[in-house]
């Protein structure tokens, strides 16, 4: 009994990545609005890491985004609460993200429609809308954290899928990074198309 525990610790030690696989994968991670996470998911890959210990690497980066953006966004509410123009403006942005959002739930300041905001924009622009909200840091970057790792699922599962057919990694990583700048491109002209469409239907 005493020999197999330190042969079990011993696998484990095995089972493992390198520190050093683990932080440059994270290194990639950390680039904002998840441009790293096709490269990332590919090196990973590539190191032999399983998908848990890549999902906690991203979850572990997020968690690095809110310690280190979250002072920044403190000190900007405070400029906007002191300067008039700035709390106007501020106010027009609260306004036009509300009726942006609110298809998403009843209100925009709800949980979905907070998660919604990260996984649709970035992680950022979802923990300064739960701000607006009224929400904390806790219950604010759990909304954004849960919807960037909505996203991060989507384009890591898309990545891996489109590298099973494009196997060389540097042509897969370029093709999920145009899609990323595209599709949202395509979404936003199709409702700003829809929307004048659906006007026109409800006054007839």
């Amino acid at each position: 009994m005493t020999e197999t525990i330190p042969h079990l610790f011993k696998l484990f030690l095995d089972w493992l990545p390198s520190a050093s696989a683990m932080q440059s994968v994270l290194k990639l991670f950390l680039i904002p609005v998840g441009g790293g996470i096709p490269a990332g998911v590919l090196l990973a890959k590539g190191q032999g890491l399983t998908w848990p210990i890549t999902t906690l690497l991203y979850l572990v980066s997020d968690v690095i985004l809110a310690i280190a953006f979250e002072p920044i966004l403190r000190v900007i509410a405070w400029i906007c609460g002191k300067i008039p123009f700035l709390r106007r403006v501020s106010a027009a942005m609260r306004a036009a993200n509300a009726r942006n959002v609110a298809r998403f739930q009843g209100t925009a300041t709800g949980p979905i429609a907070l998660v919604m905001i990260a996984f649709g924009v970035d992680p950022m622009t979802g923990r300064a809308s739960a701000l607006a909200a009224g929400h904390g840091f806790l219950a604010g970057w759990a909304f954004a954290i849960a919807g960037d790792m909505l996203y991060f699922g989507v384009i890591a599962f898309s990545t891996l899928r489109l590298n099973k057919y494009v196997k060389d990694p540097d042509t897969t990583m370029w093709i999920i990074l145009a899609l990323m700048l595209l599709v949202p491109m395509v979404v936003r002209r199709v409702r700003s198309a829809r929307g004048p469409c659906q006007a026109q239907e409800n006054t007839a």
